[in-house]
């Protein structure tokens, strides 16, 4: 009854953080393309002290959306803040982190030769891990640094390259994709927070005493608004990077995870640029072949783990010889030990209510049908989870053996 109510309460969260997850990023994209396609107002326009208008359809309604320079000559009956968004998204992240990383860290969160083995150092790090994120990017963005919008993003990337690094030193594979995301989602929820809504907050404190607003307070409020925006995309592949075991299972995982987030924060920068007119096909194109260059490596880099040994000869002419083929009675032993606790129709591992993805491994006909997939999750590591039956590297070995041998 217990995993019961876990599965529930994590879909529940789930639910949440995707739909306003959805909210914040599409304002989020939204008010940065306004920003970025306003056009130069008319004269009678620049004299209610209006920057720029954009005319838009959509729905079958004509829209004008006009920015002031500062503010408006009379003060609005109801003004909208986009805020909640934000802290919706973040606070649902957080309580689906405490739901499937928290509460089952031996599970999910804490990874076979990692740093740390005890689940709950691990939470506790997981924690330190998201503040020293956050601590870092505030020292960063309220530093000289953030003149300097070339170094600061050069920064930026090189800290995320490291933090992407001690996640999968920290905690298990699928655990630090998902963490680098974390982290990248609480400074953007810290940009709000700390940094935007206070500029706000202050700009419409000034307006209503008759005072000038802090035009330098503002464009620090938009600097963060453009960071956030250029975090979006690697956030949301942080998000779906747990589907994928191939990736976050990869020797050079870390690596991998800093080299896709760069490149779509690079094509968010098309879009950003286009917005304003201005239109770099080049940067797309560059970011697409620099992306098939990570497809095919990786690719080739399990090319030899599905190759028949036979096949590939001696160097010095001799044919080499085959390993011997596992047989049904090794790889059920090694399926009984470690896989069928958790892949059964009704599983005995605590925290279970059902076979994790649906798949089954009771009786070897269910095994072969879902070969393919059980591979990559064995090979990469990524099963038994946390390795919790402790799985010898000569049973994953004979395992991979058995299982490149049946085909269904």
């Amino acid at each position: 009854m217990e995993a019961y109510i876990t599965d529930w309460f994590s879909l529940i969260v789930r639910w949440i953080h995707l739909i306003t997850g959805i909210a914040w990023i599409g304002a989020s994209l939204h008010f940065i393309w306004l920003d970025n396609s306003l056009q130069e107002p008319p004269k009678w326009k620049k004299d209610k002290g209006i920057k720029g208008d954009n005319w838009s359809i959509h729905g079958g309604g004509i829209y004008e959306f006009n920015k002031y320079a500062l503010a408006p000559p009379a003060w609005p009956a109801t003004l909208h803040w986009s805020k909640w968004e934000a802290y919706s998204t973040w606070l649902s992240g957080t309580l689906l982190m405490v739901a499937v990383y928290y509460i089952q860290a031996q599970s999910y969160l804490v990874g076979p030769d990692n740093w740390i083995s005890d689940p709950s150092l691990a939470v506790g790090a997981s924690i330190g891990f998201l503040a020293l994120g956050l601590g870092f990017y505030e020292l960063a963005v309220r530093s000289p640094l953030k003149h300097q919008p070339m170094l600061f993003a050069f920064v930026i990337v090189i800290y995320l390259t490291f933090l992407s690094w001690l996640a999968t030193k920290l905690f298990s594979d699928r655990a630090a994709y998902l963490h680098v995301g974390a982290v990248m989602g609480t400074i953007m929820a810290g940009n709000v927070f700390l940094g935007i809504i206070p500029a706000q907050k202050s700009f419409v404190a000034a307006v209503e005493k008759g005072l000038e607003p802090d035009a330098d307070l503002a464009a620090f409020a938009k600097l963060r608004s453009t960071h956030n925006n250029y975090f979006t995309l690697p956030v949301l592949f942080c998000m779906i990077s747990n589907h994928y075991p191939f990736l976050y299972g990869h020797e050079y995982n870390w690596l991998v995870l800093a080299y896709v987030m760069a490149l779509m924060a690079y094509a968010r920068h098309f879009f950003n640029l286009r917005h304003r007119g201005i239109i770099k096909p080049s940067i797309l194109v560059q970011a697409f072949i620099a992306f098939l260059v990570a497809a095919v490596y990786l690719g080739y880099d399990k090319l030899p783990a599905t190759m028949d040994v036979a096949d590939l000869g001696d160097s010095a002419g001799g044919a080499s010889v085959p390993e011997p083929v596992v047989d049904d009675e090794r790889a059920t032993y090694i399926l009984a030990q470690h896989c069928v606790v958790c892949h059964a129709a009704t599983p005995t591992f605590a925290g279970f209510a059902a076979p994790p993805a649906g798949v089954l491994m009771d009786e070897l006909a269910n095994v072969v049908g879902s070969a393919a997939r059980i591979r990559t999750a064995v090979a990469t590591n990524y099963m038994p989870l946390g390795n919790v039956t402790g799985m010898t590297e000569v049973e994953r070995k004979d395992l991979l053996n058995w299982l490149d041998n049946v085909s269904p």
